[in-house]
């Protein structure tokens, strides 16, 4: 954070001073954990429903800080006092971006492929000058404004990622951290059990693009109706990105490579040119595109950014991490969270896999490679629950999976709509939990497998583990 005395701090979250300095500075980070804190810190006491902030503010102390910004006095402790710590955190973080005129503010949201589009962006924009992001999905009323808090004098780009589960949840956000660049990915049905309807959605999403200045710019989603609709809800200047003709960055001729990674041309009002990604997915491109549309906004020709394209690479844990196992087996960890559009992105990248290594080559002893598909529950999904999990399941049939594993009874519909597609050459079962995935992959991977893991936070999390796990004696042969 900028250096700020106290005074200035108090006045910018509406509190008041108790056993404070006025005119001590915070010269380091704004931390509410108090393992985090450092010397010249600021230290957040939450009071949750397990602990109380306040209790860890001697050890705050005793590590450097400056004050704790609490709820109330506590003595021998410089202190901040306001009456509600998580909005004054976003209203320091106003008063933070409030004294960074050179700060360029980029916010991101979506139904889905916002963290690695979060990521790519951010690789993106630290080669043109220093960056701050999130790190993983801190998306919320906490993360959004301890991250603007990292921005420094130094900091020329903050790009930040916007998660809602409601209507005026952006614009909260949005109120922190002016944005001067709203990228809209996609409206989809993740937390549709919240909203109600994927137009509810939309209509949260745009409050991104609506907050945005006339000097500002709107990079929206020429594919899918509801994000372009976007552009006249914002007086800024908008930019239509996609595959479509309509499309101001556009990509054609995409093609895929045996890892699922694309390649295609990158056409842009200046010209065209070749892009080759290194991250996995056919929806890699949408989110490409948007991470270009931003770099060229801030200055990268189109030469540069089809050339930093290619060196992207994914930073998030458990989103569509691909790795190779001793035994020749393919995994897709994509275990971090999902919903219908993401988990159907997934599965079409496991098919994209599958075909590159049936076209490259078969096993010594004539089989060809195939499709393994570990699914979870996904969660907030409300009225859409079943429906939503039997869409799933009917896709993953119609792609021709070879084996889905549906972890948990929860997820059963994803079962259910597997086994209703007449004619599917595969198979699916319904496992307990976790520990029984496993065992079943023990038994049935053999070399040339490509598998997926993708469900709601922590449903598959084990199995991804499980895989990545080195040898184990007792299962040398087959999970190694």
């Amino acid at each position: 954070m900028i250096p700020m005395r106290l005074d200035e701090i108090a006045a910018a979250v509406s509190g008041r001073l108790a056993g404070a300095d006025p005119a001590a500075t915070v010269t380091g980070t704004v931390e509410f954990d108090s393992r985090e804190i450092g010397a010249g810190g600021l230290f957040v006491a939450f009071l949750g429903e397990k602990a109380d902030g306040h209790d860890f503010a001697p050890t705050a102390m005793a590590a450097g800080a400056t004050a704790v910004l609490g709820t109330r006095e506590l003595p021998g402790v410089p202190m901040v006092i306001v009456s509600d710590p998580l909005a004054a955190m976003a209203a320091l973080a106003r008063a933070v971006v409030d004294r960074l005129p050179e700060l360029t503010i980029v916010g991101l949201t979506g139904s889905s492929g916002k963290t690695t589009t979060k990521d790519l962006i951010a690789q993106l924009t630290a080669r043109l000058g220093p960056t701050v992001a999130p790190a993983g999905s801190f998306n919320n009323e906490l993360g959004h404004p301890y991250t603007v808090l990292k921005a420094d004098a130094g900091t020329r780009y903050l790009v930040l990622e916007m998660g809602a589960r409601g209507i005026g949840h952006i614009r909260y956000l949005t109120q922190a951290a002016p944005p001067n660049v709203g990228v809209v990915l996609n409206v989809g049905v993740a937390h549709i059990g919240e909203f109600g309807s994927q137009d509810q959605i939309a209509v949260a999403k745009g409050e991104l693009v609506e907050a945005l200045e006339p000097d500002g710019l709107a990079v929206l989603n020429a594919d899918d109706p509801r994000v372009a609709a976007m552009a006249a809800r914002t007086s800024a200047r908008v930019v239509l990105v996609g595959e479509s003709e309509q499309a101001r960055l556009r990509a054609e001729d995409v093609r895929l490579d045996d890892r699922g990674r694309a390649s295609y041309t990158l056409v842009t009002p200046e010209g065209g040119a070749p892009v080759r990604l290194g991250v996995t997915g056919r929806h890699q491109v949408a989110n490409t595109l948007a991470a270009a549309a931003v770099a060229r906004e801030l200055g990268a020709s189109t030469a540069d950014v089809a050339e930093w394209l290619g060196e992207l690479r994914l930073v998030s844990t458990r989103r569509m991490d691909v790795f190779d196992r001793a035994d020749d087996v393919t995994v897709i960890d994509d275990s971090y969270n999902a919903n219908p559009a993401s988990t159907s992105a997934a599965l079409r990248a496991l098919i994209d896999m599958v075909r590159g290594r049936r076209g490259d080559a078969e096993r010594a002893d004539g089989a060809a490679a195939r499709g393994i598909a570990v699914l979870g529950y996904m969660a907030e999904m409300g009225e859409y629950e079943r429906s939503g999990h039997e869409e799933v399941g009917r896709l993953a049939a119609e792609l021709g999976v070879d084996l889905l594993i549906v972890v948990d009874q929860q997820a059963a519909p994803i079962h259910d709509g597997a086994v209703a597609v007449a004619n599917w050459g595969g198979k699916s079962v319904q496992v307990t939990d976790q520990d029984a995935a496993v065992a079943l992959l023990r038994d049935e991977l053999r070399a040339g497998d490509v598998v997926l893991v993708k469900g709601s936070r922590y449903r598959t999390w084990a199995v991804a583990d499980a895989l990545r796990a080195p040898e184990e004696p007792d299962h040398a042969e087959s999970l190694s």
